[in-house]
């Protein structure tokens, strides 16, 4: 198997980040932090218009680019290298797959052309902090974090027209700017409880969104009240298959955020490794002194390995090799038309690339001296984005362990003598 890039995903990455550069510098960023989406909408129409960003991993007969999520994690590493803040995250990586998997052939036809477009955004409403939960990052998604029946999350009732939903959801990413609400929610009462997902247009009657004060301001969150919303039921009432899709969702998801986090590292070190050459002192420049050396290598290092594992789990987490217009290799081998890797990769390439972040941002900080502490520079958004992420899908150790028990590690009938 050739492991390098076609040509279509080196067109990908190379657009992607002449786009950003140009339309995306410190400058911009933070402009468009200021708005009151948090991201610019110039920026997101020419992402969709121009490169097809929010239907990339969609199939053409929506709409969509048709590419994989291989190609859709690349992309996202350029975004990750400039911190652009858009509703891509929420939009293509969380809520058009699970409309996808889930919903009714009415539904899809209806909402996933919208999605490709752009012209409609979506955001995956997961009751209290439980996001990383609900897509089984850090342990089983067993629906408690949903409510579990009982007071508190988002609970679903039966209407004479439908269903309503009354709750309230606190981190929703995107979730004040969004078209469209992906609202996990729990109905039945506690006796069978259940959950499921529905669907409830962001301006519907008895929503009321507020955009929240987040750590990472490069991504935005909104804090959601549901007050008897009137909602649509997503695919059907059984509910079997919501928490393997919210699951097969963070698999993909871990690994468009693992290229991601490496995307940020790798742009953390570069202007790390640029300022060193130029800072002098006592008469030499301090990137000549070998304690600086020794720290920035170790970095290097770090940053590398998380790339590698990332760009495995972007091409593990691809069910499909090679279909649609953006192959993925040009030599698939047999048995290529099925996911081979073992489940935790994912989790252990986003939980490499986090840690990688964290490392290449904290010496970006500390060897930036003086100027790398204030708020002008951007060395802070880039260890703000490693926290905020671990916050939302980590931590680190938790996600490491969730692997380690997917894979059985450490279960074991001998004993030590």
């Amino acid at each position: 198997m050739d492991a390098s890039f076609s040509p279509e995903q080196d067109e990908i990455r190379r657009t992607l980040r002449e786009l950003l550069h140009s339309r995306c510098g410190p400058r911009e960023l933070r402009t468009a932090l200021d708005t009151p989406a948090g991201h610019d909408p110039g920026l997101w129409t020419a992402l969709a218009e121009q490169l097809g960003l929010p239907g990339l991993a969609l199939p053409e007969a929506y709409g969509g680019v048709g590419c994989s999520a291989t190609e859709l994690a690349l992309a996202c590493e350029e975004t990750g290298r400039a911190l652009a803040p858009s509703p891509l995250l929420a939009t293509a990586v969380l809520a058009a797959p699970l409309i996808a998997a889930l919903g009714t052939d009415a539904q899809r036809a209806e909402l996933l052309p919208r999605l490709a477009s752009g012209k409609l955004t979506a955001a995956l409403a997961v009751p209290g902090t439980a996001l990383a939960a609900a897509l089984a990052l850090t342990g089983d998604n067993g629906g408690d974090w949903a409510g579990g029946g009982r007071a508190g999350g988002v609970q679903a009732r039966r209407a004479e027209d439908g269903w309503r939903l009354y709750g309230q959801v606190d981190q929703v990413l995107d979730g004040h700017s969004a078209g469209l609400l992906l609202v996990a929610a729990h109905a039945g009462g506690f006796a069978r409880s259940r959950t499921l997902l529905f669907l409830v247009p962001g301006d519907a009657a008895g929503v009321v969104r507020v955009r929240q004060t987040a750590l990472d301001a490069t991504r935005p969150q909104g804090r959601v009240q549901l007050r008897y919303v009137d909602a649509d039921l997503l695919g059907d009432e059984d509910g079997r298959e919501v928490l393997p899709a919210l699951a097969s969702v963070g698999d993909t998801a871990a690994a468009v955020l693992a290229c991601e986090a490496v995307g940020a590292a790798d742009r953390a070190l570069e202007r790390t490794v640029e300022y060193v050459g130029q800072r002098e002192q006592f008469g030499r420049t301090i990137g000549s002194f070998q304690a600086v050396k020794h720290r920035l290598a170790d970095a290097y290092v770090q940053v590398q390995a998380a790339r590698s594992a990332a760009y495995y789990a972007a091409w593990a987490a691809t069910p499909q090799r090679g279909a649609g217009n953006c192959a993925t290799s040009h030599d698939e081998p047999a048995d290529a038309g099925r996911h081979i890797a073992a489940p935790p990769a994912e989790r252990l390439a986003l939980a490499q690339s986090l840690e990688a972040l964290r490392t290449a941002a904290a010496e970006a900080i500390q060897l930036h001296g003086g100027i790398g502490f204030t708020w002008e520079h951007e060395a802070h958004l880039y260890f703000k984005r490693a926290a905020g992420d671990e916050l939302l899908f980590g931590p680190v150790h938790r996600l490491r362990a969730h692997a380690a028990d997917a894979a059985r590690l450490f279960d074991t009938q001998e004993v030590a003598v």
